[in-house]
């Protein structure tokens, strides 16, 4: 029995893309399944940018 790999080896290059999208469809189906569709905030980048210059990345990870 051929492997997944070999299987899609054989395809021609339209399928093969049509393969790729499924997977990254069905990735980030799991994805909203495990954070319950949520998405990421992001709203707080850039929130420490005053202290850019007082303090070092690492500085603030030790930081209690």
């Amino acid at each position: 029995m051929k492997t997944l790999e070999e299987k899609i080896r054989e395809l021609p290059p339209e399928l093969r893309q049509e393969v790729e999208d499924f997977v990254e469809f069905l990735l980030e189906k799991r994805l909203r399944r495990v954070w319950g569709g949520k998405k990421l905030r992001q709203d707080w980048a850039g929130a420490l940018s005053e202290y850019r210059e007082q303090y070092t990345s690492l500085e603030l990870q030790k930081s209690p």
